[in-house]
């Protein structure tokens, strides 16, 4: 027969044991609990989850503010830390391309882009365009927008390299955007050289006559300010900025 204090004992390691299981059993459960976001159960393992990519989206609107420059369509990219023209460098093809013909598609097929989008057509004098544009990529963090004035010989408009990295859901930002020379064409404003509705000449010519570096543009000439060659009339001039450009995030 037992002793009381031997059946006291007995009675304090059984709480004892039980306290241990519940304890067990607690964390056990907690720790199921905490790797449920994480972890998939299946068939004796644990599977962890695959988490969907986050994405960011973009509204870009742009709006022309010349009197008689209509604009080639508007190439929207994103990409890393870099710059795809600068003052003083020369332009590469692709931009050339652009500039002296509105000619965008080898601008958008750039290997560095990570997303791109363009709109459908030419933009009007006075009108606006908006633009959706959407990355998974975490690296997509730099904007550029670039579009010509078409009745020029090769001027463009528009801004590259900018981090849009800070920017926070419904943020908005907007830049008024002046005109560039690509330094590819001479400003000679002759006809056949005109790719807009001035003259319905030549765009893009591969064979480079002016002094190759991109510069901000001095402006048009025109028959009316006594260049008697020019197929460009005073409805053509424009001032800067000559574009309106507003990015708003949007997821």
């Amino acid at each position: 027969m037992l002793t009381f204090n031997a059946q006291k004992n007995i009675s304090r390691k059984t709480a004892k044991n039980s306290l241990y299981q519940i304890v067990i059993v607690s964390l056990l459960t907690l720790g199921l609990a905490a790797c449920g976001d994480s972890y998939k159960y299946s068939d004796d393992n644990y599977t962890p989850l695959v988490q969907p990519p986050m994405e960011y989206s973009y509204s870009i609107t742009l709006t022309n503010l010349t009197y008689g420059q209509p604009l080639s369509p508007i190439a929207v990219i994103l990409h890393g830390d870099s710059k795809m023209w600068q003052v003083g460098q020369s332009a590469s093809v692709a931009l050339e391309k652009l500039a002296e013909g509105g000619d965008n598609s080898d601008f958008l097929a750039l290997e560095s882009n990570l997303a791109t989008t363009s709109s459908a057509g030419p933009v009007p004098p006075g009108a606006s365009v908006t633009l959706n544009i959407s990355t998974t990529e975490p690296m997509a963090n730099y904007l550029t927008v670039v579009t010509m004035l078409v009745n020029t010989n090769d001027a463009f408009s528009g801004l590259t390299g900018v981090d849009i990295s800070t920017l926070v859901l419904n943020q908005e930002k907007s830049w008024r955007l002046n005109v560039y020379d690509s330094g590819t064409e001479q400003n000679n404003e002759a006809v056949g050289t005109i790719p807009g509705p001035a003259d319905g000449g030549v765009g893009f010519d591969a064979d480079r006559n002016d002094i190759d570096l991109v510069g901000y543009h001095s402006g048009v000439v025109s028959k009316d300010d006594g260049l008697s060659s020019s197929v460009l009339t005073q409805a053509h001039r424009f001032d800067n900025p000559a574009v309106k450009l507003t990015i708003t995030r949007t997821k």
